[in-house]
């Protein structure tokens, strides 16, 4: 019988510990993750900006493609660096809110929760103006508290559904390969211009796979989109 306990136990906690990192799960409450894999767009989204120098070479890179982009920035280098946050939405790329100081929201208290999305959406409208009701968990990590939270405010939670691992990666070439592995169609592309611990991350990787990413698709015929964009084709309305 006590077998059967320890069993039940360690199972739920498999469950929820699925639940509140994977990024397609949709078991504590729906988020964005893409459309149909039939489509044929897809939206890039960067973690972590803005970032010094790396962000704004991305933009020069994005802007060669003519193609738009979502931003999730960190409230705390927005701070730091409100030009370039300024930037990125005078380049016509949509800003969304990825918390203040970067912490894992499911180990926090509801008002600290609270506090890290309202921090940060003031910090980037005193930088940019009024920006996108679009907001993005870090590490992906959310329980029904952070979701409820964030909803009550206003904020659409996104997430996504290929990552190209490039925090991690030895090369552009590797980032490449790990997000066509991945894509299918109607894809929310994860990658990171910058890093949650500092300022000044090296993100070079990140900015040439990039420019090999969208080369790439565009020739297969695929379209590079927005995240509110992307929604409208699902049916979702975003500020």
């Amino acid at each position: 019988m006590l077998g059967y306990v320890v069993s039940g136990a360690v199972a739920a906690a498999a469950a929820a510990g699925y639940q509140s990192m994977a990024p397609t799960a949709q078991g504590y409450g729906q988020t964005f993750t893409g459309l149909p894999r039939s489509s044929r767009q897809l939206a890039l989204t960067y973690d972590d900006g803005p970032n010094d120098p790396c962000t704004l070479r991305l933009l020069e890179v994005l802007a060669k493609h003519k193609v738009h982009a979502t931003f999730f920035l960190i409230g705390r280098y927005v701070q730091q660096r409100p030009e370039i946050a300024r930037e990125i939405g005078e380049c016509g790329h949509v800003i969304g809110n990825h918390t203040f100081t970067h912490p894992l929201l499911i180990f926090k208290s509801e008002a600290a929760i609270a506090s890290e999305i309202i921090q940060c959406s003031a910090t980037i409208e005193s930088a940019v103006g009024k920006h996108s009701n679009l907001f993005r968990p870090p590490f992906g990590g959310r329980r029904p508290a952070v979701l409820r939270i964030a909803r009550e405010r206003g904020f659409e939670t996104i997430m996504w559904s290929v990552t190209g691992y490039d925090w991690k990666a030895t090369s552009s070439e590797e980032i490449e390969r790990k997000v066509a592995s991945q894509v299918r169609g109607g894809d929310v592309i994860l990658l990171h211009d910058g890093g949650h611990k500092e300022m000044g991350r090296d993100r070079w990787k990140t900015v040439l796979a990039t420019d090999r990413l969208i080369a790439r698709y565009k020739a297969e015929g695929y379209e590079f989109v927005t995240i509110p964009e992307m929604m409208a084709g699902a049916g979702v309305e975003s500020n």
